[in-house]
């Protein structure tokens, strides 16, 4: 395995999680995070108290108090900050990326002012990025305390995929590659409102079957959909 210098912004419980999974396989991880007081805690305490508690860093991991800091001389950055915030966070890091280095996102959602997908995002902000999405079904604190679990990595680069996966997966986090960069993204921010939606259901006191046919036809939805945008 080739050792890899990345930075991680943004401290939430995600971003944490991926961040300890990296450091733990042996990469050389920098975590940054606009809270400062966040920051100044998990350097005292070596661990994310408020976002991912009772997970520890290990050697390999170190909390940096400035952006450009995080992102110098890296090979890969994470971006881990919510998606309304992704344009904002890109922009703020632009300065500090190289031409090589390698982006990837794992938030999930669309821009809510303008409808876009984060990847078109990125492309507007940094047109020609080298950009690849992480996403997948997981919880940051199962990742964290290392137990069992699938996500895919996607890219319209399979040279860029490749990356990514290799660097990613452990025998505990398995790395399934495509190209589907439209359905991926697509993927991870419409669930969610069939997710409301069943939370709903249950509310009002309806069963299983109702709730089970809401998620079978928000799936048929969502593919439809997906479908439409390519």
């Amino acid at each position: 395995m080739e050792i890899k210098r990345i930075g991680v912004v943004g401290a939430g419980s995600w971003g944490t999680a991926l961040a300890v999974t990296l450091s733990d396989k042996g990469h050389q991880v920098k975590v940054w995070d606009l809270d400062d007081a966040l920051l100044a805690d998990m350097e005292r305490t070596r661990e994310n108290g408020k976002y991912l508690p009772g997970i520890s860093f290990g050697g390999n991991l170190s909390v940096v108090r400035e952006l450009e800091e995080a992102l110098k001389d890296i090979e890969i950055a994470v971006f881990s900050v919510p998606a309304q915030h992704f344009r904002s966070a890109l922009t703020s890091a632009k300065p500090f990326l190289e031409e090589e280095t390698v982006v990837v996102n794992v938030a999930k959602g669309i821009e809510q002012k303008t409808l876009l997908r984060l990847s078109q995002v990125a492309e507007e902000v940094m047109p020609g990025l080298k950009y690849a999405v992480l996403s997948g079904p997981s919880h940051a604190e199962e990742v964290g305390l290392g137990l069992p679990t699938t996500i895919s990595v996607v890219s319209r680069n399979d040279e860029i995929a490749h990356l990514v996966q290799d660097v990613f997966i452990t025998n505990r986090f398995r790395v399934y590659r495509g190209s589907d960069v439209v359905g991926v993204e697509l993927g991870g921010a419409l669930k969610n409102i069939i997710a409301l939606g069943a939370g709903i259901s249950d509310g009002i006191g309806f069963g299983d079957n109702a709730k089970a046919a809401l998620m079978t036809r928000g799936l048929a939805e969502i593919t439809r959909l997906g479908v439409a945008l390519g």
